[in-house]
């Protein structure tokens, strides 16, 4: 008992270390693909599926049963008892059991696939989650920093209206202004709030556990990574991803499916083979005498010839025919729709970047006007609408260069989960 309960809290405190105390992206994405239930779920799918293997493949084999029947007889008054053992073997059946094992070999791949694509749709809600919850937090960052600014411009206005160099009306804006900066940083908080919410369902984390993400030091570089061209990404992606080659797999099981079909239409061979004896009670024999008088031995093949089965195996050809037709019109699709995910993905990665570079440096112009409007203002020489026009303009020049960024580094990253590249290792 003693070494159970050790075991116990070992196991427990084994779990404890498995959750990280900071969580980069690296560590979100190690521990969701540990704990996620559609993962989870997946895997058990696949071994189930490799059970029916082993059952598919057990069909080739003899099946063998055994029987006994206790029964009584009310005139005259008497006990029976039958004792049996069968076997039974399918020799020939149009090749079915052989092509039953391939499909079933072909849908564990198919199974193995459905957890790396569960893996992967994972990794890309992680991705476009964590880019969010970063964004959110930068956003918070430049909210308190508006809020601060606000603060001590509406604490100048004070001193200004005191020396009469301003109006009560340009005071009463910049503390109007001010409410509205912490209205904002409020809502910013919200947001994040929401994405870490998010997250953390994300990774299945309980509702009481807290989680700290690690702000990355991100350079231009990061942002602006050059890309392959549009069409290497995809056909790194048709090679790789684990949705083309499931679809590829299905065309395969159907086709051993419609050979599947046509072997109903061949006889079928089985051989049956059994041993039996019985008693009789009542009788002048006694009871080992009559097992052994009775023991019986039998052997014999059966064919069965398929003539009219009201168009049951023609139906089911056919069908398996329509399949083949269906499933490769389905590797057709997912293909077109690979193709529309990487071309949108592509686009806002180029486009992002590109606006990053314009917003930056609009940046730095709409930093320098705002700085010299504040100075200006503070020598009376710019009015209060002035100010706060040049400052909402910071304040939108700052959020747009932030929605650039963060959407360039998500999209470069999602294009890295569709073509099997590994995360940065500095997120």
């Amino acid at each position: 008992a003693l070494l159970f309960a050790c075991l116990f809290f070992l196991c427990l405190g084994s779990k404890a270390q498995e959750q990280p105390t900071r969580w980069t992206l690296r560590a979100c994405l190690d521990y969701a693909l540990e704990h996620n239930i559609q993962v989870k779920k997946s895997k058990v799918s696949h071994l189930s599926g490799i059970e029916d293997t082993k059952q598919a493949k057990a069909q080739l084999f003899p099946s063998l049963s055994a029987s006994v029947t206790q029964g009584f007889v009310n005139y005259p008054s008497s006990y029976s008892g039958n004792y049996a053992l069968n076997a039974k073997w399918t020799l020939f059946d149009g090749g079915q059991r052989v092509q039953a094992i391939k499909q079933q070999e072909i849908q564990n791949t198919v199974d193995e696939l459905g957890i790396e694509q569960n893996e992967d749709d994972i990794q890309i809600s992680l991705i476009q989650t964590y880019m969010q919850v970063l964004y959110a937090m930068e956003s918070v960052r430049i909210n308190q920093n508006t809020v601060e600014v606000s603060t001590a411009q509406r604490d100048r206005a004070v001193e200004l209206l005191r020396a009469g160099s301003i109006s009560k009306v340009d005071l009463a804006q910049l503390e109007s202004q001010l409410s509205t900066d912490k209205y904002q940083l409020v809502v910013a908080q919200t947001n994040l709030d929401n994405y870490k919410l998010q997250l953390k369902q994300l990774l299945e984390l309980d509702i009481t556990e807290e989680i700290e993400l690690v702000m990355p030091e991100l350079t231009e570089k990061d942002i602006l990574t050059p890309l392959p061209s549009k069409q290497t990404i995809y056909n790194t992606s048709l090679a790789v991803m684990p949705q083309i080659k499931s679809s590829e797999l299905a065309v395969d099981i159907a086709e051993l499916e419609k050979k599947k079909a046509k072997g109903a239409f061949l006889p079928s061979l089985s051989m049956n083979a059994g041993l039996g004896t019985g008693h009789l009670s009542g009788t002048d024999y006694a009871f080992g005498s009559q097992i052994w008088n009775s023991f019986n031995e039998s052997v014999g093949l059966t064919i069965s010839i398929p003539i009219f089965s009201n168009r049951q195996y023609k139906t089911a050809y056919n069908k398996a025919k329509y399949a083949i037709t269906t499933s490769q019109l389905e590797l057709l699709n997912a293909q077109k729709q690979l193709l529309q995910t990487v071309e949108g993905i592509y686009l806002d990665a180029t486009s992002s970047q590109t606006q990053y570079t314009s917003a930056t440096e609009r940046l730095s112009y709409v930093k320098e006007s705002y700085n010299l409007i504040d100075e200006q203002f503070s020598l009376g020489m710019k009015n209060t609408l002035e100010l706060l026009t040049e400052k909402n303009n910071y304040l939108t020049a700052q959020q747009e260069q932030l929605q650039a960024k963060y959407m360039a580094l998500m999209s470069v990253q999602l294009l890295n989960v569709y073509q099997k590249k590994p995360v940065a290792e500095n997120y």
